[in-house]
């Protein structure tokens, strides 16, 4: 059985009568894909370039399994009686497929795939977060020219690294798009990329470290109704145009010359919400594109910004629990570095969507509600033994992954019992003589 088909058995479930994977990653997106950016496999190849798509995919999903025991071990290539594949055909295969395609198809299937999985809103829009995360390259000198590594004034490191921005749907974690290049390149310049692509009628919840008056404007006047909500900077001046309500302010705030030269639609202020809530003792001030206060009440703004960390979860699943805490990727050569950075983001939505299913199977149950490290493992090893199942067997396989969504509700998080707390920096120094004396005081 070769490993695309039995990738295609996990979509087979009553629920949404999918019959199998080319119902929801269908041939015509891979060769779309293909002919898209003019690859082709012209004669009979032992790794056709449509196998070579799955196998990106599979370094993913298969993360123990070297790059020949995944082809050979799953059977990613035509039967021709000749089981070995060599590293170097490999190699060459994946040159030959680059980046771009694997880049086409997370496009084209993201689309298709969030259009069906009809995700939750709040008041008319749906919700989604954008933050970064950095991935480690092999310490090669083709990734060493193209990547750049963190330093400091001592100290270089030892891995060459790759920044990367995505956005993400916060009550499903899947992937809309993502934006990456050399560690040097700041994450705001890398969220400029994703603008454009932003669905309409949605509300983007950053990070504070994302504050740039010039890509929030940007990103509000792109597109209709595609609102910002992010934390107030420290120290920003701003004047209050009109009280909306208790701590809720219609507010303007001056532009600066650098970012009006970089974004041309910035004018020399612009208008926003302040809203202000006190959260466990401590003030929260949050600026949001939402100026209307009849359609988005000030109760819920405060609270929003709370989901941004389903993205930070929705990172270590990809990291921690996908690729088994394997930090460092695989390739040794820049465009199939991001080759396989593709495929990760792709493999992963490939594994979330399998999780809207199985949310959609239940009641009252979002995604996001489901532990991926359980509900991955358990799709991951049916994928592993289907190879290895006669054809007869497989539908009983097939039918647990979605009979077995139960077992993977996650119980309600817990809030918070105690602050957030500086710890100390490391002291070359011994504090020996300063603990005493606190623990005298203490008695």
């Amino acid at each position: 059985m070769q490993f695309s088909t039995a990738l295609s058995q996990i979509s087979s479930n009553t629920l949404t009568e999918f019959k199998n994977l080319t119902d929801i990653l269908s041939p015509e997106i891979i060769e779309q894909g293909l002919s898209t950016h003019g690859i082709a496999t012209i004669r009979k190849r032992k790794l056709p370039m449509e196998s070579m798509i799955w196998a990106v995919i599979g370094m993913a999903l298969f993360r123990n399994f070297s790059m020949r025991q995944l082809l050979n071990q799953l059977d990613i290539l035509l039967p021709n009686g000749t089981p070995f594949v060599a590293p170097s055909a490999v190699t060459q295969a994946r040159k030959k497929l680059g980046s771009e395609v694997i880049k086409t198809i997370f496009e084209q299937t993201q689309l298709q795939w969030n259009e069906k999985s009809e995700h939750p809103h709040w008041c008319g829009l749906n919700l989604y977060g954008v933050d970064g995360v950095v991935w480690r390259t092999p310490d090669t000198k083709e990734n060493s020219e193209s990547f750049s590594r963190a330093s400091n004034k001592k100290t270089v490191g030892a891995y060459p690294q790759v920044r990367m921005v995505c956005q993400m749907e916060l009550t499903s974690h899947m992937l809309i798009n993502s934006a990456f290049d050399s560690y040097d390149v700041n994450e705001m310049k890398l969220a400029e990329g994703l603008i454009d692509t932003t669905p309409d009628n949605s509300l983007t919840i950053f990070d504070r470290g994302f504050y740039s008056l010039g890509l929030l404007n940007h990103w509000h006047n792109t597109g209709e109704m595609r609102h910002w909500l992010i934390p107030l900077k420290k120290n920003t001046q701003y004047k209050v145009i009109r009280k909306l309500g208790n701590k809720d302010y219609l507010v303007k705030i001056e532009t600066t010359p650098q970012s009006k030269k970089k974004f041309d639609d910035l004018g020399d202020s612009i208008v926003a919400r302040l809203v202000t809530k006190t959260v466990k003792d401590k003030e929260v001030e949050i600026l949001t594109s939402m100026v209307d206060p009849m359609r988005f009440p000030k109760s819920d703004i405060v609270d929003l910004y709370s989901h941004r960390w389903e993205i930070e979860l929705g990172f270590r699943e990809m990291k921690q629990y996908m690729l088994d805490n394997r930090f460092t990727l695989r390739s040794n050569q820049p465009d199939l570095i991001k080759q396989e950075l593709w495929g990760i983001l792709l493999a992963y939505n490939l594994i979330r969507y399998q999780m809207v299913l199985m949310a959609k199977s239940l009641k009252n149950i979002h995604p996001n509600q489901l532990s991926f490290h359980g509900a991955s493992l358990h799709i991951i090893h049916h994928l592993t033994q289907l190879p290895f199942i006669s054809p007869g067997n497989i539908p009983k396989f097939v039918m647990d992954i979605t009979k077995a969504a139960k077992q993977f509700i996650l119980p309600s998080r817990r809030e918070r019992k105690y602050p957030r707390a500086l710890k100390c920096s490391k002291n070359r120094y011994p504090i020996k003589k300063a603990v005493q004396k606190n623990a005298v005081h203490l008695k």
